[in-house]
């Protein structure tokens, strides 16, 4: 078993106690600070690196301590798959273990003592989850967590923003008019591969056996949904070489539209989908969700042709665009780098970084 460890100041009293258990119970430790006291630090950036390493499977659970564990329980509770809880005795600990299956305790520095540690701890790793019931109650909270951004953007689904860092700073560079062509087409690449991580989360796992020059051994899997990649060109050419590098056996489409001069309504110039789209995970690659125009109607192609499993993945978008889409779309996930404010009074997202095929292609 693998447990991911975070602290603040005020919880940073207990660290020892909770790396001597661990250590007593032979269960490997990913120690995310805080690794000496500072009493300036604060509680929501452990909460958020545990929480993220238990959601992105680096760690089987969590353990996070500030003064009382209800604001870093808070805080880890923002990101999607954590259940966090603050557990102050064993009996706090085996209840929500058996009816809540938390996968991240948190500790009050200010509430328990060091003595008081390893009975909480042990309760919660020995109590197993009781199932039940309780399973239709975590799996309504799964149900709310697939809607994310939800109250900004009502009329439709899931909306993800990406806040990694290393995301965050490659579309800084991408906006800048200084940047140039290639260097565009190279950070255009590089985002979208980054993006795979968070596009490909829900595709599910199943278990085989394999042996390992050791031994036999049991190891996951992605089952067998097939994926297809569909840029709309020209601009989503862009992002197809980053997604391929890591899901290499992916199929590609390709969609081409235009925008009609006289009705602004997009027109289908070209549309080649692989033979068996209905039985594929279908990811379609528009990277500015503008006025969702073309993003729309390439998702309407796809259903026509039989696509069901449909997300749109974009590299900046406006609220106008993402409104558009769910509109006519609500069940379409939409993956995004940044989101933008608004659109200008050309249909350009500001801030933006101006026309993406230009930019990519050279043509302006």
């Amino acid at each position: 078993m693998k447990i991911a460890l975070g602290c603040d100041h005020a919880g940073y009293a207990l660290k020892d106690a909770v790396v001597k258990f661990l250590a007593d119970k032979n269960i490997e430790l990913i120690d995310l600070g805080a690794y000496e006291y500072d009493k300036e630090d604060g509680y929501p950036a452990p909460a958020f690196r545990v929480g993220r390493a238990v959601a992105d499977e680096e760690a089987d659970a969590g353990i996070l301590m500030c003064g009382t564990g209800y604001g870093i329980a808070i805080s880890a509770n923002k990101i999607p798959g954590i259940r966090a809880m603050a557990c102050s005795t064993p009996e706090n600990a085996r209840i929500a273990k058996a009816h809540n299956n938390i996968n991240v305790i948190t500790l009050g520095g200010r509430v328990i003592t060091p003595e008081e540690v390893p009975a909480i701890l042990d309760t919660w790793l020995t109590t197993p989850f009781e199932g039940g019931r309780h399973i239709q109650r975590l799996n309504e909270i799964a149900q709310m967590e697939k809607s994310t951004l939800m109250a900004q953007f009502p009329s439709g689904g899931r909306v993800v923003v990406f806040n990694h860092p290393l995301i965050q700073h490659k579309v800084g560079i991408i906006r800048s008019v200084d940047t140039s062509v290639k260097q565009f087409r190279e950070l255009l690449h590089e985002i979208a591969g980054l993006m795979v991580y968070e596009i490909t989360r829900s595709l599910p796992l199943t278990e085989k056996e394999v042996v390992t020059p050791i031994e036999k051994t049991t190891v996951r899997t992605i089952e067998g949904r097939k994926m297809a990649i569909v840029p709309v060109l020209r601009a989503g050419l862009g992002m197809v070489d980053g997604i391929l590098q890591l899901v290499p056996n992916a199929k590609v489409g390709h969609i081409g539209l235009y925008r009609d001069p006289e009705t602004l309504q997009p027109v289908e110039y070209y549309c080649k989908l692989p033979f068996d789209i209905e039985d594929r995970e279908i990811f379609i690659l528009d990277p500015m969700l503008a006025t969702g125009g073309s993003s729309s109607a390439a998702i309407s192609l796809i259903k026509k042709r039989g696509g069901k499993k449909i997300s749109l993945v974009c590299l900046i978008g406006a609220p106008e665009g993402i409104e558009k889409v769910h509109s006519d779309h609500p069940d379409v996930d939409i993956f995004i780098a940044a989101l933008d404010s608004h659109l200008n009074d050309h249909g350009y997202i500001v801030p933006g970084l101006g026309d993406a095929g230009d930019r990519l292609f050279g043509t302006k």
